[in-house]
């Protein structure tokens, strides 16, 4: 009973773990931020965006 429990549980959670599909230019939006969320952000996050959005324009043709 306890591993029918588990299994049921084990596939619940892999259920929630589907995706919409789609390629990233289907899926993904620009990152637009302003000023004050600019002057906010690290160093690292800066990097993480700034990436995402040069992928986005290798891609996608999103204009800067």
């Amino acid at each position: 009973m306890v591993a029918r429990a588990l299994i049921v549980a084990a596939f619940l959670i892999l259920a929630g773990c589907v995706t919409s599909g789609g390629t990233f230019c289907d899926i993904a939006k620009p990152i637009r931020l302003t000023d004050a969320q600019v002057d906010a952000l690290t160093d690292a996050q800066a990097a993480e965006y700034l990436a995402h959005n040069l992928k986005g324009q290798r891609l996608c043709g999103w204009k800067p």
